[in-house]
């Protein structure tokens, strides 16, 4: 079969290096416990690059729907927008397409024309952001800030809300008693995906869980067993930052990462740090109580605890674009 001009337009565009340079910025993207649950597949001939859940990546117990699955999954197709943006390729999105040789969850067709100014723009942040479980300086988020980061998310289909008044201490009281609850099952995975070795290709090395608290009620989650690691005080009054969407479906996780990725790569670029807060989401009853009926209908996919915080010590490995990245002519 001959190619159809734009086809061969694309596999032009698309040089081999210009591919590596994009999926390896993709991988950059944050998944819960640094699981790294996707691959790629570059169909040449189509310029047509699908992104798969690796399933042996799974969390069973602490992600048996693979919500977070997806939102990780999300949160790199955003960061392969943000790349083809950047390379003057155009990237358009086509999620959850009809499986054809695995959990196909998006396929992206990568063209040169017009692209996403505004998401080229934050290319420089995909670098620069790393989950930070330091403590953060109790200075406020500036309003004009908070916009900003409220914008991202809208413009990916969701919202973010910085709880106030009561709902800012409900969040609080479910995040405590999330991390209170967690089941031998979940520790044990927890427990799978910790690495002693800084240098680890994929989990949380033990030197990036942060410290424990000693003083504060940020939400911070205990990994593991490490009874001589270093205690240190945290907020007393930590910023949060709900992201929602209207509905709870696999595309909606899919656009959910996305726009959290979006609102990452935002903080970042104005100097914030986020952690993300994930325990009470992990238990369907908690997760429930985390909206604010106020608000309208939503369904909360993210809890980020935000600030100002310290350089990162140690940053999370990823695996070798071998690993993840499959060319088909």
């Amino acid at each position: 079969m001959t190619p159809s001009p734009q086809a061969t337009e694309a596999a032009a565009a698309v040089t081999q290096e210009r591919l590596e340079e994009m999926v390896r910025d993709a991988c950059a993207a944050p998944s819960m416990h640094n699981a790294q649950p996707w691959a790629y597949v570059f169909h040449r001939r189509s310029g047509v690059l699908e992104l798969l859940a690796d399933t042996a990546r799974t969390l069973p117990e602490e992600d048996p729907h693979r919500r977070a699955l997806h939102l990780g999954c999300g949160a790199a197709l955003f960061n392969l927008r943000v790349a083809a943006a950047r390379a003057g390729l155009h990237a358009w999105v086509s999620p959850l397409p009809p499986a054809t040789d695995g959990d196909v969850l998006a396929a992206v067709r990568l063209r040169a024309g017009e692209v996403e100014r505004e998401a080229a723009t934050l290319h420089e942040a995909v670098a620069e952001r790393h989950t930070n479980r330091q403590p953060y300086a109790q200075t406020r988020i500036p309003e004009v800030v908070r916009e900003q980061l409220e914008r991202a998310a809208t413009t990916e289909r969701a919202r973010l809300v910085f709880p106030e008044g009561w709902h800012y201490r409900m969040v609080l009281d479910v995040l405590a008693d999330a991390e209170a609850g967690k089941t031998p099952g979940h520790r044990a995975e927890e427990e799978a995906w910790l690495r002693a070795d800084d240098q680890a290709p994929d989990g949380i090395p033990r030197t990036a869980t942060g410290p424990r608290m000693r003083e504060g009620e940020a939400s911070v989650r205990e990994f593991g067993e490490h009874p001589d690691g270093p205690w240190a005080d945290f907020e007393r009054e930590p910023q949060l930052a709900l992201l929602l969407t209207q509905r709870d479906e696999p595309a909606d996780w899919l656009a959910a990462g996305q726009a959290l990725q979006r609102v990452l790569l935002t903080a970042t670029r104005a100097g914030l740090s986020a952690a993300p807060v994930t325990r009470a989401l992990e238990q369907p009853s908690l997760r429930w109580l985390l909206r604010d009926p106020a608000e309208g209908p939503g369904h909360v996919q993210m809890v980020l605890r935000m600030g100002y915080g310290p350089a990162v010590p140690v940053r999370t490995g990823r695996r070798a674009l071998d690993e993840v990245l499959t060319v088909r002519d």
